[in-house]
This record gives structure tokens, sequence and C-alpha cells, in this order.
């Protein structure tokens, strides 16, 4: 079967990548903005339009409210930026986040800021590709109509793209996100000079449409929520930033230095982007509703439910290049590209923590691998996976789904802020060093109010999105932490079952008293010989060939041959009335080690080789179950004994010429160069019927 997948794996995702070869994939700076800061970068395509959707509630006049919501965000996102640049300079590990609260406020802070970034990091896949979804939709109609189709599609293909490789996949996100924040800032540059230069007056497509205000008049404590609302909506701007302190390891030397850098560039872009299109979007009078339907009017009636809202950068975008346009296009197409690209930073967020945590034994081992393009392909399935199955729940609607946003962020922004307080504070009461305590007093400055802003915004978003949706990501919160906790127990236990004893014990009490060897047959030819022969080599105890009988005459047949071969093994027969095998055999086994309990029982069984996948049906299905069920039964042994079939000589001889195969072009590139072996490594099976035994101690 392995073979029958290995030809279309290696077309989905390239050619197997030696593990020598993980210093191919670092990141330059370059290709690390868009791997790594693709989600903050694109989010300012749908953070502006949440924070219009919100104030809309109280009419399109709420709007004049946006400039204060616009500045209390760059500021948040500048104290975000500052912070985390102190932490990829003091934890340059890869744990980010994980590891700070880990280290300085303990397990299980660490494990409640790994479980908030697991959701966060699924839910940006989901949100952002909605989002995607929705604004190339605007273009192309097909995508808003078959939205969930399109958007697990593309989760596909994005999967497929990371499977292949952080570098490579990174080299093919670059290309749309500097599209992107060029068409951005193309756009703002033009639209200022038509407005401020030239007095054009610019209109956006919804700029003639009145809001229908839900609530009038309001004031006080009432206002105060919906600005609240709207500013925790407004936030999703902020998602991804802790993913460069995550991805550190990914960055070519200096690490941190570079990581760093990145940092202030991936602030700086979008927090200029987020301006610049809350500006054009009040100054061209973009209308936005959270409702479109009923609550956006036109000459006084509802636009009804074939409206289609398109976010607000398509909007600006129509009003400063004009609908339809070549520049509009293009921008439109860029924005959906680096949308669904900005999914990335999560493909590259959650396999790289989660490899982290089940090196921490909080998460399955198989997590930590990494996979033929060295990457850690199990942790993308999983990602990809879950994300395909929120997209499906949701619809892929965009503005439901990113009620369930950011809460995990900024759980994991204000654990982390605390955490590197503690640390200065630690470090601190060390150092004498004048200068480097000046160095140190500012960076617990800038983190201790990270802390405290980030844990304000985190009360904020509790409070204004629990009844929206955020409930659902606390809840998978709170999931993801009893199940890694789950998990570090059992694998706890099983360690400490598994420890060998401290104390040296006599031979005599570790040593089996005896061994008593079984072989299975069910009838006399080359396979059974063979493990008969095999059997005797190990000097047991005590051997015996064993039998079930399911049918009568088919086990006179065998006792005769048995005996007219003269076969020097005792051969014993197990009645089977229900004609079943494994459970004659099994109960047989354990009679054996209750009669002896220091004893233990070693079964030989024939097995066939195979070379084509249908072949595995048709053979070895009853050795599969008994196989099963001893590794259940202490102090036995399982040993597999096979035999090679000619088939199996067929594949191994198409193996071979695969092997020798060269790819076109071969010749020009030169021919790969296997790599030495090992002195005394063995060389492959020659004849037909060459002894490869495999021993399983499946008890203890």
């Amino acid at each position: 079967m392995s073979k029958l997948t290995d030809l279309p794996k290696r077309i989905l995702i390239g050619r197997a990548l030696r593990s020598d070869k993980l210093g191919e994939t670092l990141l330059p700076k370059r290709i690390a903005l868009p791997v790594f800061a693709s989600d903050p970068l694109s989010s300012v395509a749908y953070a502006p339009g949440q924070v219009m959707i919100v104030l809309s509630v109280a009419g399109a006049s709420a709007y004049h409210y946006s400039p204060w919501i616009t500045i209390a965000i760059i500021v948040l996102m500048f104290t975000v930026v500052a912070s985390y640049r102190q932490n990829v300079h003091a934890y340059p590990s890869g744990g980010g986040d994980y590891e700070v609260a880990t280290t300085n406020l303990g397990p299980k802070a660490g494990l409640t800021v790994a479980s908030a970034l697991l959701v966060d990091y699924v839910l940006t896949v989901a949100v952002s590709i909605s989002s995607g979804v929705e604004n190339l939709g605007s273009a192309v109609p097909f995508f808003v109509e078959n939205k969930t189709l399109c958007a697990v599609g593309i989760i596909l293909l994005l999967t497929l793209m990371n499977l292949r490789g952080v570098r490579e996949s990174g080299k093919l996100f670059a290309v749309p996100t500097y599209v992107f924040v060029g068409g951005v800032f193309a756009m703002i540059l033009w639209g200022a000079y038509r407005g401020l230069v030239l007095g054009d007056d610019m209109k956006a497509p919804t700029a003639g449409f009145e809001v229908h205000a839900e609530q009038t008049g309001l004031a006080g404590f009432a206002l105060i929520f919906l600005l609240l609302r709207a500013f925790s909506d407004g936030c999703a701007a902020l998602t991804g930033v802790e993913a460069i302190s995550n991805g550190v390891p990914a960055f070519r030397k200096p690490k941190s230095r570079n990581a760093a850098t990145t940092l202030a560039l991936m602030g700086g872009l979008a927090v200029t982007m987020f301006v610049g299109i809350i500006t054009l979007a009040l100054a061209t009078d973009v209308k936005m509703a959270e409702n479109p339907a009923q609550d956006l009017l036109k000459n006084g009636a509802p636009l009804g439910a074939d409206y289609t809202q398109n976010p607000v950068i398509s909007q600006v975008a129509a009003a400063v290049f004009g609908d339809g346009s070549f520049f509009f296009v293009v921008l439109a197409a860029a924005t959906a590209l680096v949308l669904f690209l900005a999914a990335n930073t999560a493909y590259n967020g959650f396999p790289l923590l989660g490899s982290i945590l089940a090196q921490d034994r909080y998460l399955p081992r198989q997590l930590h691998t990494r996979g033929d393009r060295l990457a850690f392909s199990n942790g993308i399935v999983l990602l990809a996976s879950a994300a395909a199955v929120l997209v499906y729940l949701y619809g892929a609607d965009s503005t439901r789904l990113i009620q369930l946003y950011i809460v995990g962020v900024f759980v994991s922004f204000t654990l982390s802020q605390t955490g590197m307080v503690r640390h200065w504070n630690r470090h601190l009461a060390t150092e004498r060093d004048p200068n480097v305590r000046r160095r140190m007093i500012r960076s617990r400055a800038i983190n201790a109010f990270g802390a405290f802003f980030t844990g304000l915004v985190l009360v904020v978003v509790l409070l204004t999105k629990f009844t929206h949706g955020a409930w659902v990501a606390l809840l998978g919160m709170v999931i993801f932490y009893v199940t890694m906790t789950a998990i570090r127990r059992h694998y706890d236990g099983v360690s400490e079952e598994l420890a060998a004893a401290t104390e040296q014990l006599d031979e005599e009490e570790v040593r089996p008293s005896r061994v008593h060897s079984i072989v299975l047959v069910s009838k006399v030819h080359k396979p059974t010989l063979r493990a008969l022969a095999y059997a005797k080599l190990m000097r047991s105890h005590r051997l015996e060939a064993l039998s079930i009988n399911v049918d009568p005459a088919e086990t006179k047949a065998l006792q005769t041959v048995w005996h007219e071969r003269g076969i020097d093994v005792p051969l014993k027969i197990l009645d089977s009335p229900y004609r079943e095998i494994t459970r004659p055999v099994i109960d047989y086994v354990k009679s054996l080690r209750r009669e002896s309990p220091r004893d233990v029982v070693s079964v030989f069984i024939p097995e066939y080789v195979v070379g084509r996948w249908y072949e595995h049906l048709l053979h070895n299905q009853s050795a599969l179950r008994l196989k099963g069920r001893l590794l259940f039964t202490p102090g036995v042994m399982v040993t597999s004994v096979p035999w090679q079939l000619d088939s199996s000589e067929l594949a191994r001889k198409r193996a071979r010429k695969r092997a020798e195969w060269s790819a076109p072009g071969a010749v020009r590139r030169g021919p790969v160069i296997p790599p030495k072996r090992e002195k005394g490594e063995k060389g492959e099976k020659g004849a037909k019927g060459e002894t490869g035994v495999t021993s399983q101690v499946p008890g203890r």
C-alpha cells in the first residue's frame, strides 16, 4: 500500500529531504515577512469593516467615532509590537508565549496560553479563508454563491502547499503579499492625491444608501458598550502578531534580531494601511451594516436578501480606482490571495507549537516529528481538518466567525507579557551592571504596560463578545486544556510504569524460569517448515506445534502428513466447535500462563509476504487478529516468520527500477548521489524466501 501511495505523494509534496537539509529551509527577512506577518497585514482588509458594522447599530452618524477607535487600536498595536520585540530577544527558541508563560508563571499558565493559541490558529485559518472568499466574490460572484465549498477547497490547496515545506511555500506567498501591500499603499496615495490635490468627489458604491439604526439616541453606558464592542472587533487587526515570536527558529541568523526587525516592519505597515483604509472609507461615505438586507436602505426601502455586502476595502477601491477598473480588479485579486495566504501564519505557528507541546508530552508524539519535506506534516493536517470543520459549521461567514476570534489572542498576550515582567524581575535581582540594568528596567516597563493594556482589552473582549460567540472559543480552550492535561497524565503514568528500578534486581528474579514455544500450523508447507526450523534455533525449554480443528478432514490430513514426514515436534490439536481460530489459541496460551506464571510463552506465526495491495486482503488476516489479541496477554512474545511469495519479488524489482530511474532533466542536473552505507549495514535481501523475522513483546 505504501508503494501504491508513494508516487502521488511525491507528485503532491515533492521528493523527501534529508534531515541535514533543514538549514536550507531557514527564511530571510524578505520571505519571513509574508510567511509570518501575512495575517496581521491582511487583517486590515476586514478589521475596518468590523468597526463600521458594529457602529452602524446606532446609525451612520456613529461612524464619526471611528477615528477615536482607530487611535486606540494603533496604540495597542504599537504596544504589542514593542512588547514582543522583548520576547524574541529573551526567548529565541521558538516557544513564544507558551515558553514565556511556562517558565515564569508555571505549567498551568503555559498550558492555558497553549490552549488559547491552538484555538486562535484554527480560527485564523477559518476567518482568513472565509473573508478571502467574500473579497474574491466582489469580483467573481461564483465564489460568494458557493462560499463553503470554495473555502474548504482553498484550505486543502493551502495544506498541500505547506506540506511541501516552509521555504517553498514562503516563496509562493511572498508575491501576493507584497502586491497587496503595494496595492493598498497605491490606493491610499492615489485617493489622498485625488481628494486633497485634485479635489475629486469620490463616492463608494454604498454612499447613496441609508443605514437603519437598530438603536437610536444611545448615550451613557449603552454608548460606551457599543464603542467598546467596535473596538474589540477592530482588534482583529492584531491577530498573528505572536506568530513571529513562535517562529524565531525559522529565521536566518541572527535569529532574534531578524525576528525583531520583521516585527517592527509588520507593525508599521499594518498601522499605516489600517489608518489609510478607515480614512478613505469615511471620506468616500462607505455604508456597512450587520444585517445589510434589512438595515441598508435605498430610497427608504430595504435592499433585500439578494443584496451582497462587499468588504470596506473593495468599496474604497471602487471609489478611488473606479468600479471594475484594472487596478480595482488587481487589488481585489491580491486582497483575496493574501487573505487566503494569511492562514499561512497559522500553518507555521500551529504545527511548531504542536511540536513543542508534543515534546513536553502534552500532545501525541506524532506531532513532534517532521515529515518528508521537513515540515511538521501531522500538525498541518490536524490544523486543516479542524479549520475545515469550523468553516463548514459556520457556512464560511466571516462576520459570524470573527465573533469567536481574538479571545485566545489576548489571553496569550496578557499571560505572556505578565510572564515577561517576572522574567525581568528575576534577572534584575542578580544583575549588577548599570547599563544592563537600565535596559532591563526599560524592557520591564514596556512589558508591564503591555500586560496592563492587553489585560484590559481581554476584559473588554469577553464582556462585549461573549454572547455573540466568544463562548465557543472559550469552550474550545477548555477542551484543549483538559485533553492536553489528560495526555500528559497518561505519558507520565507510562514513563513511571516503564522506568527501570533504581536498585539492582537479582537476575533470577528478572529472568523467566522457562520458555514455552508454540508454532501455529494450518498445514505442512514451506512456511510451516521454516517456522519450525527457526523455532528450534531458539533453544526453548519446550517446543510444540499447535493447530485448530475447524475442519475434521483437514485436521486428519495434517496429522497424517505430520507423521509421514517424521517431524520431531509434537503436534497438539485444539478443538473449535464454533469454528473460531483466535479464541482457542488465546485460551490455551492463558492456561499455560496460569499453570506457570513465571514461564514465558513464545508464539511463532508463519506469514506470507505479498507485493500487491489487494493481496493483503487475501492473506494474514487471522494472523493479524491473533497478534492483536496476544498484545494484551502478559508474558507472551509473538514472532512473525515471513515467507516471500513471487509477487513480493516482482514488487522488489519494481522498487529497484524506480530507484534507478532518472527524472527529466536529471542528466543536466547531475545524478542524485545516494547516501553512503554505514559500515556493517546490510544490503537488500537476496533470493526468494530469505529469512526476515519480526518479533513483538506485547506483554510484561
